[in-house]
Formats: structure tokens, C-alpha cells, sequence
């Protein structure tokens, strides 16, 4: 939602994060801990907190960071179990998002994790432009390496490899995936794909089969980063995830379809 014109008023933004609850999924990200003034449709995050139905959903709430000032927000709130922090291989690309260089958003890494730590919430760090960025920055699979290697050192526990101007494809998706996962067994790695529609399946697919399991996605492909530099590729949709489970029998037991197909149709009523 968060690079939509329009202001979704409150009590439809926890109308459809409800809806999801009831899916199944392992994790929702319900909104972000940000300032207003740079993403205004996320202002209302913690009274959209105060209107969902956590009684019965198994899954965990994810909220976006971008300071240690919004973490420290985020925390006074039992309810989340994550944190997700953007931190760019790019130094262009960290200042138009953070407005931080690389040195200073590792800092705040540091100073969030011990939040994290104290209150009993996990760090999840986005490694924007992790495979290749649109700004003439040096790029390579072992800068990645140093990364996460960096990030291993102060004892992060998820890290989510995004692709966030669509750069990625499967034999660089499977070369890194082979060689963090095995070489960091401590450490869960996630994907998160722009795409286009018709390269989105094959990506994710090479994550899956390169030992990847946690993927995020958007209903419908909705979506991308509005800090990136160019128009946007969407976000992988879970409509696309769903169907490539399903073919290879791979959807937990709990994943309820009826639940899915409502918040689909309260997705289209709401977005279009």
C-alpha cells in the first residue's frame, strides 16, 4: 500500500490485514514504523494494530523500520514479532531510502538488534539492491558474501535478499542462495523479488530449489519500493507462489482456501 496516492482509510486497511490472518500465512507485513511525511499512507500503523484479530491467527506481524526511533516504536508493542530494516549493498540507494549512508545504517542495525534483543523481537534485514542496482555502483555476489558476513557478526537472524529494481534472474539467484545458505547455517535467508509477471515464477522457483523458504509476496503483484530509482516492477504475487506450491503438493495443511479466496475478493473491492 504504502506507494498508493490515496490514503486507505484505517478501518479497511485492518478489514483486509484480517482477512490474511485467517489465510495461514507465516507472516504478514501490516505496516511500517516510518515517518509520516516520507511514507504518509503508513501514519495510521499502530491504530491498524489496535483493530486486528489476533486471537486465532498463527501468523506473525511484521512491521518496516527505518531508524532506531521508529524500533523503539515498534517494540512498545507485543503483538510484533519482527522488525524489517532496509539496508542497501547500493550508497545511492541508502541515502534516497534512509537517508544514511551504509557506514550509518549499519550503526543502526547495531542499535536496532539490541533493541530487538531487549524486547524480545527478531531483526529481519532487507538487503536492497542485492543483485544488482541502476547506479553505476561496483556489484558482485561476493560483496553480498561480506554482507551477510557483517551481519553474522552481530547475530542476525534473518536476512532477505531483495531484488528491488528487478535485476535479478535464476542462475544469480541460485549461485547466491547455494553458497549463503550452506556457508550460514544459523542464519534463515528469504527472497524478496520485484518482477514483472513473466519472470516472476522462474525466479522464485530457482529461490525454492536453491534451499530458499521464506518468500514474500503481495496479493496480486501489488506494489514495489517507492524510493527506487526508476517505474516499478510489482512485487512477486502470492497468487504466483500459491500456484507453484500447490503443483508440487508443498501447501501446509493449514493453509485455508476459502480464507484466501475471501481476502482476494476484498483485496479487488478495495484496490481495484
Amino acid at each position: 500500500m504504502q506507494g498508493l496516492p490515496n490514503f486507505i482509510p484505517t478501518k479497511e486497511k485492518a478489514n483486509y490485514i484480517n482477512r490474511l490472518l485467517k489465510v495461514g500465512f507465516d507472516t504478514i507485513d501490516f505496516g511500517s514504523f516510518v515517518s509520516p511525511k516520507a511514507i504518509p499512507q503508513m501514519r495510521d500503523t499502530a491504530e491498524v494494530l489496535s483493530a486486528l484479530d489476533l486471537g486465532t491467527t498463527k501468523s506473525n506481524l511484521l512491521a518496516i523500520i527505518a531508524n532506531t526511533r521508529g524500533a523503539e516504536d515498534a517494540c512498545k508493542f507485543n503483538e510484533i514479532s519482527y522488525l524489517g530494516f532496509p539496508l542497501s549493498l547500493s550508497e545511492s540507494f541508502q541515502q534516497r531510502n534512509t537517508n544514511r549512508s551504509i557506514a550509518e545504517a549499519l550503526e543502526t542495525v547495531k542499535q536496532i538488534q539490541m533493541l530487538c534483543i531487549k524486547h524480545n523481537k527478531t531483526l529481519v534485514v532487507y538487503l536492497s539492491m542485492g543483485f544488482g542496482n541502476p547506479y553505476n555502483e561496483h556489484y558482485s555476489p561476493e560483496t553480498v558474501h561480506e554482507f551477510v558476513n557483517t551481519l553474522n557478526a552481530i547475530a542476525i537472524k534473518v536476512i532477505s535478499l531483495a531484488d528491488t529494481i528487478g535485476a535479478s534472474n535464476p542462475e544469480l539467484i541460485t549461485k547466491l542462495f547455494k553458497k549463503l545458505i550452506p556457508s550460514f547455517k544459523e542464519i534463515e535467508f528469504g527472497a524478496h523479488f520485484h518482477s514483472v509477471p513473466n519472470t516472476a515464477k522462474e525466479k522464485m522457483e530457482a529461490a525454492y530449489n536453491a534451499g530458499c523458504r521464506r518468500i514474500d509476496t503481495a496479493m496480486g503483484g501489488m506494489g514495489g519500493c517507492p524510493m527506487a530509482k526508476d517505474d516499478l516492477t510489482g512485487n512477486i504475487a502470492t497468487e504466483t507462489l500459491i500456484n507453484f506450491l500447490e503443483s508440487r503438493h508443498l501447501l501446509p495443511q493449514n493453509f485455508d482456501f476459502q480464507a484466501y479466496k475471501e481476502a482476494s475478493e476484498f483485496k479487488l473491492r478495495l484496490f481495484g
